[in-house]
């Protein structure tokens, strides 16, 4: 975002507007630096519960971060709102990440890890997330796979974010990558593209066994799968756990189309 910030000690208020990077404060040690965070920050669970809710990650309550006066703020481009960023810089030091791969999710832990004076955790994470990742065994060949996180209207995922490369390192060929990054999808473009294998996120909506019927009319030869969209798209340090997760999924598909 062309910002740049100077910080004259390691932040001791930090305000987390992300989930996903929420978590990965937790767990580079920083519970009792981290003040406030969104009411979508639902892990560590019983951590989150005892910080300040600032409201949502597209909607936050600018009263309530004055009241706990950060030294430092971290949120995200995709994650958080522009205007909401711009009026939190005019007056707090406010720490900003874009991710799209892998890479970038380990570039962000690093710096974090850099400006929040935990760089030997982070350095281990980043460790043992590199090593998952290395161990993971993608489909051969791909597959053409369609992957969606919403319900009425269908929003499926497009090109250029976290979930289109997981979906790449798992084998998975996504066949909207040449859409916008989250396009909205209908019935017919679905049918046209005829994915073999239909991902149904768990968030942001909560798709759940129930909707599967819901696809399989519309597309009889998928095959079709909730799956925990955490592992697709949060990019902390939930990454430590998603290789061996995506593995899973990736040889569940391997047998159902064996079948």
């Amino acid at each position: 975002m062309g910002h740049q910030i100077m910080l004259p000690h390691p932040p001791q208020r930090i305000v987390s507007l992300v989930p996903s990077q929420t978590e990965l404060l937790f767990d580079l040690g920083l519970a009792d630096k981290i003040v406030g965070v969104t009411k979508f920050c639902i892990h560590p669970k019983e951590q989150v519960k005892q910080k300040v809710k600032i409201g949502g990650t597209k909607n936050f309550h600018f009263d309530k971060i004055d009241e706990l006066q950060p030294d430092l703020i971290i949120g995200n481009k995709e994650e958080n709102y522009k205007e909401g960023i711009e009026a939190l810089q005019a007056k707090y030091k406010v720490w900003m990440s874009d991710i799209y791969t892998l890479a970038d999710a380990l570039q962000m832990l690093q710096q974090v890890g850099q400006l929040t004076g935990t760089e030997a955790i982070a350095a281990e994470l980043e460790q043992r997330i590199k090593a998952g990742f290395e161990q993971l065994q993608p489909m051969q060949p791909g597959i053409k796979t369609s992957y969606f996180i919403w319900r009425n209207p269908y929003m499926a995922v497009g090109s250029h974010n976290i979930i289109d490369h997981m979906l790449g390192r798992c084998g998975f060929s996504n066949v909207f990558a040449d859409l916008e990054r989250y396009p909205e999808i209908s019935p017919e473009q679905l049918q046209q593209a005829a994915p073999q294998l239909i991902l149904l996120s768990s968030e942001p909506y909560p798709f759940k066994e129930k909707h599967i019927q819901e696809f399989q009319e519309l597309c009889p030869q998928a095959s079709i799968k909730v799956v925990d969209g955490e592992m697709f798209s949060w990019y902390g340090s939930r990454l430590v756990k998603a290789p061996a997760y995506l593995q899973q999924v990736v040889e569940e598909v391997k047998r159902e189309l064996e079948v």
